[in-house]
Order: structure tokens, then C-alpha cells, then sequence
């Protein structure tokens, strides 16, 4: 508006100014009010995409073992405390009365699936789909224990990995051809140290985090030829050291073949051409504890055939606890005694391992392990693979690898996971809408 000649100029002192911009507010904060109390839905900003609220929270490497809300953004760890308003998530998912933890890492399996009919576990039946078996017990991540060496790890990333929701990490088998078949695993000359340290390092170091010595029938040229490239790698080492007749020294193997940070698998096996970690009398060999203590990794690795009561009940009383919990996944393990994770991870628990412990050797342990400290835990800004677990209560039966059954009152079940934010297996339709409260659409 123009100004006339002659008008006066009208203007407003700060004071008069402060108390009309206290008269506009007020008036609006009324009038939120009373909006409020007639139901009306005053928004708020969103951040948060799914908001787990009122669990029991198992964080080994935060510490964490009580009750905790965890907040989810697109696919990462956005918050973690102890009351976060359900107001600020576009999905809240009430887990009260369950457990919260890290998406369970399988160290241990057998995922190379494909359809060469007559070998073992390279690209055969044997091996077992990824997603099918892994979401549903609280899996987010696997290892594929050396299912393939240097000559076929590419249809292997190809075939399987770049697949897989699951994340697929593998041990790379020190046998070029991996695990083709038992004849095939025993060819010193197929055991490269400098192609599988070429695969391992300087084409696939993001996926490939350990070298893997299995099923040979000689003397400890398999073993060394591992280290060999585990050495020129900077990557350690698993060893499966059965089938040997007469059994070589397990001493030796521990004390002096291996480093620390090398693993031992299938550590409660009793087997022909094994020798076992307990003795005659049932008592842990004194040998094994100074291992462990110089830090040689003991994996379960349950699989078809090594997980024995008469070995790890003894070994548990003793104290002799396994570093990592694995299954040794395949199609004879999963419809054996070991079935799949969390009926594993249910047996340690039966046997009075305590449920944070359990946790620790499924996630923050063998994360460290395979120098892969990004994963097995839940600090802001790590990637979002998260397992909610019902604690049943109960009569329940455990089956060994000999068919021996031991009676337990607890078993873990795997309720939801969520693997990098999305909701990848849900028993019981937590994640999402009543049919009838939310509109059909097309």
C-alpha cells in the first residue's frame, strides 16, 4: 500500500510487538488443544521405520541384557533405549515379553546348492538353498565352509551369493575343486596355496574370510597347505581333521599346526579316525584347555554326525565351552538330530549355558572371528539384522548325532527376523495389520 502525504506513520514498539506474537500463540496453542480433545490427530514427524517395543534386549558387545527398545531406520540401527515413543515410528511391532538380539551368524554351513547329481557337496543336492533355511530360525548371515576352492568360487558368488537375501560369507577350501567329492579332497596337487590366497585376497576379500582344510585321509600336508595360504592371506583357517587311520595327534594339530585365531570344527564329534576332546573317562584332555586359552577356536559345527552327548555334556561341566555355535547345515544335518539353529541353540541351553552366552558364541563371537566386527551386534548405525525369540517352556526332546535323546524344558523359537530392514520371516503376523482394520487394496 502506497503511503498518502500527510498520513501518519504508525509504528509498534518491541513490546507491543512480543505481546501480539504471545496473543497469536496462545490462541493456537487453544486451539491444539482443543483439537486433541476432540480426537483430532495432531502429526508428528516419523523417523523411525520400524520401532521393536518392549523386548528383552541380548546385546553382547554393547553389554546389553535387559529390557530395550530398538528403532529402525530405512536399513540400519537408528536408536536403542529404553522407552521410545511409538508416535515417532511409521510401524510399531510390539515384542513385550520376547527376546531381542543380533541376527544369529551360522559359521558353519553347507550352501553351495546345485544339481551336479554325482558330487558331494560342491554345487550338489546336499547343499541346501540359502533363504529356505536360514530367516526361520533367526539367521542373517551364514559361512559357507568350504563347499568351493578357487575353481568354482565364481559359479558359487554367482549361483548362490548374489541371491541370497541372506548375507553369504564363505571359507574358501584350500582344495581347488572344494568339496567335489572325498576321492577329489585328497589331491596334494589341487591344494594351491597361491591361487586360493589370489581368489581370497585380491578378487573377493569382501566375501571370503577363512581358508578350510576338511576330510583328508593323510598325514598333515592339508592342514599345512591351509595355513600356508591362511598365512599369505592374513586370513584364518577352520579344520575339519577327521578320517585319519590311524587318528593323527589332536595335540599336535592344536599346540602346533594351528595359530591363534585358527578353528577347530566339529568339536564334539566321536568318530573313526577322530580323536576326541574328552577321554576314556569322559574328562577334557588338558591339552584342549590350553588351547583355547592360546587361542584356538572351538566351533560346534553339530552337522550329521558331530554333536555326541557322551562329548559335550562332560565338556560342558568341565567348563569346556565351544567359542562359536554352528550347525554344519546341510540336507543330513537339518533332517538329523540337528534340525536347524535355534533347536541348537536350544540344547546349550538345556545344558545350562546361560541364554546371554548362547547369544555371544551365535553373534558378536564369530563376527570377531571372521574380522567382521560391522556385524553380530546392534549399535546405532549398524546394519539392521535383528531375531526376536520366544523362550517356550515345556517337555521337549534334543537329538544327538547318534540318535540318543536328551530331555530338556526350554527351546528357543524364532518369532521374527529382519535382515538389513526388511522383515524377512514373521510366525505369527507381529509385523503387520489385522485383516479386518486396515482397508483392502488393489
Amino acid at each position: 500500500m502506497f503511503q498518502k502525504p500527510g498520513d501518519k506513520i504508525r509504528t509498534l514498539s518491541a513490546r507491543g510487538w512480543v505481546r501480539n506474537v504471545c496473543r497469536e500463540m496462545s490462541i493456537i496453542c487453544v486451539l491444539a488443544l482443543w483439537m486433541v480433545l476432540q480426537g483430532w490427530t495432531v502429526a508428528v514427524a516419523q523417523d523411525i521405520d520400524i520401532l521393536l517395543k518392549g523386548g528383552h534386549l541380548i546385546d553382547p558387545k554393547n553389554g546389553i541384557d535387559e529390557r530395550m527398545d530398538v528403532a529402525i531406520t530405512e536399513d540400519s540401527i537408528s536408536r536403542v533405549a529404553l522407552d521410545i515413543a511409538p508416535g515417532e515410528a511409521k510401524r510399531v511391532i510390539d515384542i513385550s515379553g520376547l527376546y531381542v538380539t543380533p541376527g544369529l551368524i551360522d559359521m558353519h554351513v553347507h550352501v553351495f546348492h546345485g544339481t551336479d547329481g554325482d558330487s558331494y557337496i560342491a554345487d550338489s543336492y546336499v547343499s541346501v538353498p540359502t533363504d529356505g533355511f536360514t530367516f526361520r530360525a533367526g539367521v542373517t548371515t551364514v559361512v559357507d565352509a568350504g563347499s568351493s576352492g578357487w575353481k568354482n568360487f565364481r559359479l558359487f558368488k554367482k549361483q548362490t551369493i548374489d541371491r541370497a537375501q541372506t548375507r553369504v560369507l564363505a571359507f574358501l577350501n584350500i582344495v581347488g575343486v572344494g568339496m567335489e567329492g572325498r576321492y577329489e579332497e585328497q589331491n596334494p596337487e589341487d591344494m594351491n596355496p597361491v591361487m586360493t590366497t589370489l581368489m581370497a585376497k585380491k578378487l573377493f576379500p569382501e566375501i571370503i574370510v577363512g581358508i578350510k582344510a576338511a576330510h583328508y585321509w593323510g598325514d598333515f600336508t592339508q592342514v599345512d597347505k591351509a595355513v600356508e595360504a591362511g598365512n599369505m592371506a592374513d586370513l584364518p583357517v577352520m579344520v575339519d581333521f577327521g578320517e585319519h587311520e590311524p587318528p593323527l595327534s589332536l595335540e599336535t594339530l592344536l599346540l602346533n599346526k594351528l595359530r591363534p585365531g585358527d578353528m577347530f570344527t566339529h568339536t564334539y564329534s566321536y568318530t573313526r579316525g577322530w580323536e576326541a576332546v574328552v577321554d576314556e573317562n569322559f574328562n577334557v584332555k588338558p591339552y584342549i584347555f590350553k588351547a583355547q586359552q592360546r587361542g584356538i577356536i572351538f566351533d560346534v559345527g553339530h552337522g550329521g554326525g558331530s554333536l555326541i552327548w557322551h562329548q559335550v555334556i562332560p565338556s560342558m561341566k568341565q567348563g569346556f565351552y565351544p567359542d562359536v555355535i554352528s550347525t554344519d547345515l546341510h540336507t543330513q544335518s537339518m533332517n538329523g538330530g540337528m534340525k536347524n539353529m535355534t533347536n541348537l541353540l536350544s540344547k546349550f541351553i538345556n545344558m545350562d549355558m546361560p541364554l546371554k552366552e548362547v547369544i555371544l558364541r551365535s553373534t558378536w563371537n564369530p563376527a570377531r572371528y571372521i574380522n567382521r566386527e560391522d556385524l553380530g551386534h546392534l549399535s546405532v548405525g549398524a546394519v539392521a539384522d535383528l531375531a526376536v525369540f520366544n523362550l517356550r517352556e515345556g517337555e521337549f526332546g534334543f537329538v544327538d548325532a547318534r540318535g540318543r535323546t536328551m530331555k530338556g524344558n526350554r527351546k528357543l523359537e524364532a518369532e521374527l527376523t529382519i535382515r538389513a530392514g526388511e522383515v524377512a520371516w514373521d510366525l505369527n503376523g507381529r509385523a503387520f495389520p489385522i485383516w479386518d482394520e486396515e482397508p483392502l487394496r488393489y
